[in-house]
């Protein structure tokens, strides 16, 4: 499974927010309300705060009810990734300093895509060094032709060491094994 693992400070997701549930197979026409909200002129506007990776109009799901189970809740939002807090007209996401996996995914859509998220919590998360902090999940994909055959996305995936939990202090940050 192809992923790297990379370091962000904190950031924000600006764009849409909509309380949608957890579908894991087919595409999610729940979503559909979200992308029709991206016009020509709202996503220029997004655009425009986007300074942080990933470039571009990424997909996130956060604040799981329930990340395991299908049909739980979580908060999907369309939008940029930026480092100022929140933007007029806009919802707005904190996210929080941590390291990233990223995975990469090409293929066929939905399926290469789904396939690539069953593997990262079926196969990858037992077998690696790192376990999930329970942040946001981001997907950015290249293009919006999903007819593409050769459809290419990232899922970055915020983690952590196992058995390694970090503190925030005054001046640093202190990680503490156990």
């Amino acid at each position: 499974m192809e992923y790297r693992v990379v370091h962000r400070k904190g950031f924000s997701i600006i764009g849409f927010r909509k309380r949608i549930t957890l579908q894991f197979t087919g595409e999610n026409h729940q979503i559909d309300s979200l992308y029709a909200l991206l016009t020509e002129e709202s996503r220029g506007r997004l655009l425009a705060y986007n300074d942080e990776l990933p470039n571009g109009i990424v997909s996130v799901s956060a604040d799981f009810s329930d990340r395991t189970r299908e049909g739980s809740y979580l908060d999907q939002y369309l939008g940029v990734a930026s480092s100022l807090g929140s933007a007029p007209g806009f919802d707005s996401l904190p996210v929080s300093e941590s390291d990233w996996a990223v995975f990469s995914s090409c293929g066929s859509y939905p399926e290469a895509l789904q396939n690539t998220w069953a593997a990262i919590y079926s196969e990858w998360l037992g077998s690696s060094e790192y376990e999930l902090t329970g942040g946001p999940e981001i997907l950015w994909n290249e293009s919006d032709d999903t007819s593409l055959a050769d459809f290419r996305s990232e899922i970055w995936i915020p983690v952590r060491l196992r058995g390694i939990r970090y503190e925030e202090g005054d001046k640093a940050r202190k990680i503490v094994l156990g």
